[in-house]
């Protein structure tokens, strides 16, 4: 289980409408209810996750399939060395690398078939590991319910644009499968209840993990082989 901290962060907010917090509207509560749900419908989303470190952050881009609960791209270090470059594929359990000294900027369609190195996706102490379980934990095969947000403290924040759409910002309620307590973590939904971003506390990091939808072309990720997706 992601170690998620508490403290709350501002939003950045690039409209010039009210701010929060207060309690959710019907229709607010509505769309956060569905928005996990919104990515499971549409099978899979193409994301970057922007993970903190003490060291220099990381970058993944690629795409997670909410359906059969596998997420796959390439690592970029940020200011750190390429050590950490290389592809990446990985399940609620389990990580799997692939090194490489000059990562493409996509990861391709079709994975390696060799060249690569498992281990355990830990539940503490990395943020790394933290960041793709939060990533998987972002679909839903069905709505929340959207009566019992508001009583678990979800609210709204304010509104935003991203990448010229226009969205609300919300915190999610204190939930185990949602990776946060409430406050910690913010969603930019749109009109629809479409997710295009998330921003989660996680372990002792001063910065937040941030993980953006619709950054790339959505492709179809195909599981290693051994890789059974969780269907």
């Amino acid at each position: 289980m992601a170690a998620v901290a508490v403290a709350a962060f501002l939003v950045t907010d690039g409209g010039s409408g009210p701010s929060g917090p207060r309690a959710l509207t019907t229709d607010e509560a509505n769309r956060l209810a569905i928005t996990r749900f919104r990515n499971y419908e549409a099978h899979g989303r193409a994301v970057t996750i922007t993970v903190p470190g003490i060291a220099g952050g990381l970058t993944v881009t690629g795409s997670v399939d909410y359906q059969g609960k596998l997420g796959y791209g390439v690592v970029h270090g940020t200011g750190r060395d390429t050590s950490s470059d290389g592809l990446i594929e990985w399940t609620a359990t389990s990580v799997f690398v692939h090194p490489m000294a000059n990562a493409p900027a996509h990861a391709p369609a079709s994975p390696p078939h060799s060249g690569w190195y498992s281990r355990r996706l830990q539940s503490s102490g990395s943020s790394l590991d933290s960041s793709l379980a939060i990533a998987l934990r972002l679909g839903s095969d069905r709505p929340d319910n959207a009566q019992l947000l508001p009583q678990n403290g979800a609210a709204w924040w304010g509104r935003d644009q991203v990448d010229g759409r226009p969205v609300d910002v919300m915190t999610g309620p204190s939930s185990r499968d949602r990776a946060g307590t409430a406050g910690s973590v913010r969603y930019w939904v749109g009109a629809d209840g479409t997710m295009y971003r998330v921003r989660v506390s996680v372990g002792s990091e001063s910065q937040p993990v941030l993980i953006d939808f619709d950054t790339q072309k959505y492709v179809p990720v195909k599981p290693l082989p051994g890789v059974t997706p969780t269907r």
